[in-house]
């Protein structure tokens, strides 16, 4: 029984021993080729000196040059002349010289260095080789080129495995459609993808993006940016939260705190949701705002405010289209209204309110079916007004408690000067109710008509003369003769408490809400845009989905 125990024991030890043993010669450098061997101690104590057609192997490591000097002990290898580093159909390197450490399985290669993966070939003085972590790194200036990309920078680091250079001093990417300049670089040489970090700018024929946290697909012209984004073209400069670019599309999208700057229209587009098409050739840009939407444009040294649930602009800088839908409002220091429709055209200076429409015109309101307002494009100030069928203005009498002027009718047509109403003429069953006063503001009597037409004169937005012309019906009644019900119009509506006296009052509350809801998000996100995105699936499945095309 001993003796059997004994030789388990001996043939345990002689197994471990073996492996032992084949893991030691695993991990020792191999001298498979050469054309001469001197082993001279005086001159290079000891290393055994390999001339000729030298080839060292470790480890799936090939290294060939014209002279080595193997240190056994050391396990470490210093070639000369013609040096090729080798590792499968990953990398191969070229150099003048290079230095393997066996052990750490690190090599140091300088003097015309050049790094080969299958994607692309770097060029640099003195290059660092990690086998054991798959990367390769350089301090000294380096050029690295593939299909599309020439990358310089000072420094940098390559990792075998993922095909990936990463700089994180100032790098340049330069390709014939694009340009990128950055301090940090995460750059994947098989998709051409890159990834920045910190102020960044990309130059694309024309268009400049700036980000300090985004993705850019050099080969397809694309982008995703993350962090005080900008996108500059000829005349507008897009910004939000979050950008997606396409140059080939000629196409670019906000999502959240988006604002499109107009800079040859003095004009402002705002939303949580933006997409900007554009036709550099014939110049009709396309503009879409959803989600607290807001147009905002300058006109005679004043600002006019417009929002809808969904608005759009369009057409080239001398033809433009503002059109916006769904609970429309629009506010001006001295104009603001709504309605369910905008249609609005800069060539013609004509802009149509469509769907319940009301506007109120310093302490006049005007409501009607259709409502057209005429600018003037020379002096760029409000020329006219149309309202057309059932047409209606109503004034808050100051003096009276509960009075109110009224006149309606078919149509209604107003002039105004210096953007403010001056002349009206009603026409087509023309009725009036109007609060008549002697100098000294007594109320002189309740005065109602009936005609075919009625001016009105207006100064310093209130009512000065009352005219009325043909078929003339017309009644003045003292105010204790003229019953409360009989002092309102059939038709009349007062909508004081709906009047937009702000720019602030311009959203409606579920736009509110929704903006507090979007706020709440932007602020976590800007949380995470503080680090590096992470690598997006099409990055990482690149090579598997295309295979294809290999």
């Amino acid at each position: 029984m001993k003796k059997v125990i004994l030789y388990l024991i001996i043939l345990l030890f002689g197994v471990q021993f073996a492996h032992s043993q084949e893991e030691e010669n695993t991990n020792t450098i191999k001298i498979v080729k050469n054309d001469f061997v001197d082993r001279n101690e005086d001159e290079i104590p000891g290393a055994t000196v390999f001339t000729g057609n030298v080839e060292v192997v470790h480890k799936g490591v090939i290294i060939n040059c014209n002279k080595a000097y193997y240190f056994d002990k050391e396990n470490y290898v210093k070639a000369f002349g013609n040096v090729r580093i080798n590792q499968g159909d990953s990398i191969t390197l070229n150099s003048q010289y290079a230095e393997y450490d066996g052990k750490k399985e690190l090599a140091i290669a300088t003097g015309n260095v050049l790094l080969r993966s299958p994607e692309s070939t770097l060029t640099t003085d003195t290059i660092y080789y990690d086998k054991a972590r798959q990367m390769a790194f350089y301090n000294n200036s380096g050029t690295i080129v593939n299909k599309e990309n020439t990358l310089k920078s000072r420094s940098g680091k390559y990792y075998v495995n993922a095909k990936m250079y990463q700089f994180t001093t100032r790098v340049v990417v330069t390709n014939p459609k694009a340009k990128i300049e950055t301090n940090r670089l995460d750059y994947y040489e098989n998709s051409g993808h890159a990834y920045v970090f910190g102020p960044s700018n990309i130059y694309n024929q024309g268009n400049v993006i700036y980000t300090e946290n985004g993705f850019y697909d050099t080969k397809r012209n694309t982008g995703i940016l993350k962090k005080n984004s900008k996108i500059y073209y000829d005349n507008k400069i897009i910004e939000g939260d979050e950008l997606f670019y396409d140059r080939n599309k000629n196409f670019s999208k906000g999502i959240n705190n988006v604002k499109i700057t107009d800079t040859l229209n003095n004009m402002v587009a705002k939303g949580h949701y933006a997409e900007l098409w554009r036709n550099a050739q014939t110049r009709k840009d396309s503009i879409i705002l959803t989600k607290k939407a807001l147009v905002i444009t300058k006109v005679e040294g004043d600002s006019l405010y417009m929002h809808g649930k969904k608005m759009l602009v369009t057409g080239p800088p001398e033809d433009r289209v503002i059109r916006a839908f769904n609970n429309v409002r629009f506010y001006k220091t001295d104009m603001s209204g709504k309605c369910d429709s905008i249609h609005s055209n800069n060539k013609t200076a004509l802009t149509k309110l469509i769907g319940n429409p009301v506007v109120w015109n310093n302490d006049n309101q005007m409501t009607g079916d259709i409502m057209h307002l005429i600018g003037n494009n020379k002096t760029e100030k409000l020329d006219s007004l149309k309202v057309l069928n059932n047409a209606f203005l109503i004034q808050k009498d100051t003096l009276s408690k509960n009075g109110y002027n009224q006149m309606k009718g078919q149509n209604l047509y107003g002039r105004f000067e210096d953007n403010k109403l001056r002349e009206v003429d009603i026409i087509k069953n023309t009725e009036s109710i109007y609060y008549m006063y002697s100098e000294d503001n007594e109320l002189i009597g309740i005065d109602k008509k009936k005609c075919s037409k009625i001016n009105l004169q207006i100064t310093d937005n209130q009512i000065e003369t009352v005219t009325a012309y043909k078929d003339v019906e017309s009644n003045l009644y003292p105010e204790d003769e003229f019953p409360e019900n009989a002092r309102k119009l059939r038709g009349f509506t007062w909508r004081g408490d709906e009047r937009i006296k702000s720019k602030n009052d311009i959203f409606p509350e579920e736009e509110l809400e929704l903006d507090k809801q979007i706020q709440i998000e932007a602020k976590q996100k800007a949380e995470e845009n503080e680090t590096p995105m992470e690598v997006l699936p099409e990055t990482l499945e690149y090579d598997e989905k295309n295979k294809s095309e290999k």
